[in-house]
């Protein structure tokens, strides 16, 4: 095996200390060039090959060329520059350059870039500096997109994360939205989680949930009012990073994690029925990051965030409401738009103005200080959230709409009718669902469908529910079920009894017999 160019310096200067041999013997014994043992015989340590420069005769011409393009694009839209393409393109079409192949520009721009910024003073190339950051002080937020199969339907959501710098423990919430309800919500949610707020700051992007202007100088921004009330609720500081991927730098640890988290957590494209369903599934996922290790970190996630959450500031004694509050009219349909979106409400608040809180997974409807529906959030645009309950005393006027209403067709998709059925149901505007289910299964037992029975026994269940001692009480057994009883047979109870005699036929009788009759008439 051939020796290194170390262990050669390293023989010939042995030979030449010890053996006594001349420059020439030494080449002659070696079979190197003399230059090489003087080399050797002056440093220990062979010279670091330097790498040649290389330079495209072809290219020459034209290099003054293109650093004025570059030059030029220091000053131009960061959109609007030059990429390597387009300076080839320009240099076939405008200097005629045609022995100058693509891949020696692409070369030349990657490498002369950087340089003729610094040439230009428009700063030093990019310098990463480790930042230190104190437990309990700080924390990133971002969102990220994410594609949920939810119900069978493939939906496009966000991943809101909260990331504490100093531990990375992270807290994550999926919604249907990233507007400022669910910005809002994912907030609270991670507070709640972490048992408390960073005393210090918190980073973020320039979100149009909490920004409505970046200004021009330093990072002063003109906030959204309801964020600003939302700062001061909760007693922490916002930090803004600067605009476009430079700012990304700023809170490179919660860029880093959303796509971490995206990766090992949600892929492949999850699978649930719910929201609620999928960020029960995510806590779990949480927990399992406690015992994970970052980069070349001593301790793991949970450890370090064991020793920072004492630091953080309690959590106010008043919640924030993170709902965005709305007042639409309810349309002669029985419905209110919100977001491009219907939802439906009892017929009874037709033409009124309702209030709507609106938050990232689901939509309350008030009339008053009474809640009036509650739906879960409609995704997407144009879609429709229907309950067939709030139609009922519409149907009863018009039963034959029900046919082909969009109430009954989403009630049988989520496998929830005639006019019968809706006189059942509207039992329960003023009796216990489990006394209206007792009714159903006592006139079911003896083969009755009618809805006069179903409420009879309902109110009967009700009575002996009411009048049935408590369970500590000593009461012997227990009262019967519910008996089906004839309606006709009740009325006749509560009838006095009736002296009249019976009534007699005996007068119809001479009907029976018919008179005989002659050929010459009748007799």
């Amino acid at each position: 095996m051939a020796a290194s160019k170390v262990e050669l310096f390293e023989l010939i200067r042995r030979d030449s200390w010890h053996g006594g041999l001349s420059v020439r013997a030494l080449a002659a014994k070696y079979g190197v060039h003399r230059r090489l043992v003087r080399e050797a015989l002056t440093r220990a340590e062979p010279a670091p090959r330097k790498t040649p420069e290389r330079r495209s005769a072809r290219l020459e011409p034209f290099k003054a060329v293109i650093d004025g393009w570059l030059r030029a694009d220091l000053d131009a839209p960061r959109k609007q520059r030059h990429t390597a393409t387009r300076v080839h393109a320009r240099l076939l079409d405008e200097q005629g350059a045609a022995g100058v192949s693509y891949a020696t520009v692409r070369d030349y721009v990657a490498r002369r870039r950087p340089e003729i910024r610094i040439e230009e003073g428009r700063g030093p190339a990019k310098v990463f500096i480790p930042q230190h950051h104190p437990p309990g002080m700080e924390a990133e937020v971002d969102f990220g997109e994410l594609w949920v199969r939810l119900a069978g339907v493939l939906v496009k959501c966000y991943l809101f994360a909260f990331r504490m710098s100093y531990s990375g423990k992270a807290v994550h919430l999926v919604s249907a939205t990233c507007g400022q309800e669910a910005f809002l919500e994912g907030h609270v949610h991670a507070f709640t989680v972490l048992g408390g707020v960073p005393a210090g700051q918190i980073r973020y992007d320039n979100l149009t949930p909490a920004v409505t202007r970046v200004l021009r100088k330093g990072r002063a921004r003109i906030e959204n009012p309801r964020w600003t009330a939302f700062r001061s609720h909760y007693r922490f500081a916002a930090f803004y990073c600067e605009p476009g991927i430079e700012g990304a730098h700023e809170k490179g640890g919660v860029e880093g994690q959303v796509g971490y988290f995206r990766r090992n957590y949600l892929v492949p494209v999850p699978v649930a029925d719910s929201l609620a369903e999928l960020n029960a599934r995510i806590a779990v996922a949480e927990e399992a990051e406690d015992a994970r290790r970052i980069g070349a970190r001593i301790r793991a996630i949970g450890q370090d965030f064991a020793a920072e959450a004492p630091r953080l500031v309690p959590l106010p004694d008043e919640p924030f409401e993170t709902g965005l509050l709305l007042t639409p009219r309810v349309d002669r349909y029985s419905q209110v738009t919100v977001r491009m979106n219907r939802y439906s409400v009892p017929v009874r608040l037709i033409g009124r103005q309702v209030r709507v809180v609106l938050r990232s997974s689901e939509l309350v409807i008030y009339d008053g200080r009474h809640e009036a529906a509650r739906h879960e959030r409609v995704t997407g645009r144009g879609g429709e959230a229907l309950v067939l309950d709030h139609y009922l005393e519409a149907l009863m006027r018009k039963p034959g709409a029900l046919a082909g209403s969009v109430p009954l067709d989403q009630a049988r998709a989520s496998g929830v009718l005639t006019r019968v059925l809706i006189e059942v149901l509207l039992l329960h505007r003023h009796m216990d669902a489990a006394d209206v289910i007792t009714g159903i299964e006592a006139a079911l037992s003896v083969g009755a469908h009618a809805a006069d029975v179903v409420a009879v026994e309902a109110r009967r269940a009700a009575g002996a529910r009411a009048a049935a001692p408590a369970p500590d009480s000593d009461a012997g057994e227990p009262p019967a079920g519910p008996q089906v009883t004839s309606l006709t047979l009740r009325r006749l109870a509560a009838l006095p009894a009736d002296s009249r005699p019976l009534p007699t036929v005996s007068a119809y009788d001479q009907l029976l017999t018919r008179p005989r009759t002659t050929k010459e008439g009748r007799s």
